[in-house]
């Protein structure tokens, strides 16, 4: 015998009920939809008035940012400028500077000089190595590689000592440097005989023994210049090319001038070439310090001659 099975009914309770809840759902979500706040973004012209800003605050960052930067390149410029400046600005000092030092050792040297040439106008000396004498001035050329000093070694000389060493001392100052030097007396005698017909050394400690020496010399002599003019272009003349003899003296003893000169003049004359062998200088003492007195004329007459006929200058002293 069939088993009979109950109808199956599909609207059920329980069906109901679910359906009937999903649909209050369904309903409440539509009240809360429409109920709620709709925002601030919902309207699309709003949107798009952001989205403007935006690109509007966009550009003015770059342009802001372009102006940072072009600002950025004037600094660096400025601060490249500044320091191209400090760097002329210390090179200037460095150029001031120096200039200073170079005005301060001009002036050195200027002052040097100037003490140069006070002395040299204390002698009444100028360097000059022209063949012609400037007599306005009185120069005597400073120009020979010998020197030999003749030297008047009379009592009246000897009166005024101090005088002929401390002119001698000048003379000598005028040659920065010599070959070699010689003193003689008027006479012709050596201040050191043994070193007759030969040349003292130019050494500072040469020339302060010789100028020693003189202060207790008593050479002879017979108040005339001419034999010790002889006797050094004699012995010296043969063997030197750049020579010059300095007469010192207050006194001419001899006869004529006329045949003086020419003993002389034949003397220091070259046989091949007819120049002249040395430059014969002269100065004159007076004892006196006024009028010259006759026998200082006498020398002073002799020794003019005797100088511009030998390419030499005469200086008096009074």
């Amino acid at each position: 015998m069939k088993t009979r099975r109950a109808p199956i009914e599909v609207f059920s309770l329980s069906f109901l009920d679910v359906i009937s809840c999903a649909f209050g759902a369904v309903v409440m979500l539509i009240l809360l939809a429409r109920n709620g706040d709709d925002g601030e973004f919902n309207d699309v012209s709003q949107i798009s008035s952001v989205l403007q800003s935006l690109s509007r605050s966009e550009a003015s960052v770059s342009s802001l940012q372009s102006a940072i930067d072009e600002q950025q390149q004037l600094t660096l410029q400025a601060q490249a400028q500044s320091a191209s400046n400090q760097t002329q600005a210390d090179k200037l000092e460095a150029t001031i500077a120096q200039a200073q030092r170079d005005v301060l050792s001009l002036t050195d040297k200027a002052s040097g000089l100037e003490n140069v040439l006070v002395q040299r106008q204390r002698a009444a000396m100028s360097q000059n190595t022209t063949e012609e004498r400037d007599e306005e001035v009185g120069g005597i050329p400073v120009d020979a590689d010998y020197v030999i000093f003749i030297v008047d070694t009379s009592g009246s000389m000897k009166a005024m000592w101090g005088r002929v060493l401390t002119t001698m001392n000048e003379v000598l100052n005028n040659h920065p440097q010599v070959k070699g030097f010689q003193i003689m007396s008027d006479n012709g005698e050596f201040l050191l005989s043994t070193t007759r017909g030969r040349w003292r050394n130019d050494t500072p400690s040469q020339r302060n023994a010789m100028l020693a020496a003189m202060r207790t010399w008593g050479g002879s002599s017979n108040s005339s210049p001419v034999e010790g003019i002889e006797t050094a272009l004699k012995i010296y003349g043969p063997r030197t090319d750049s020579m010059a003899l300095y007469v010192f003296g207050d006194d001419y003893s001899g006869g004529s001038y006329d045949a003086t000169l020419a003993r002389i003049n034949a003397l220091n004359t070259n046989a091949s070439t007819g120049g002249k062998i040395a430059r014969i200088h002269a100065i004159g003492f007076n004892r006196s310090g006024g009028t010259p007195t006759s026998e200082v004329v006498k020398f002073s007459t002799l020794m003019r001659e005797v100088t511009r006929q030998n390419n030499g200058t005469f200086i008096a002293q009074r």
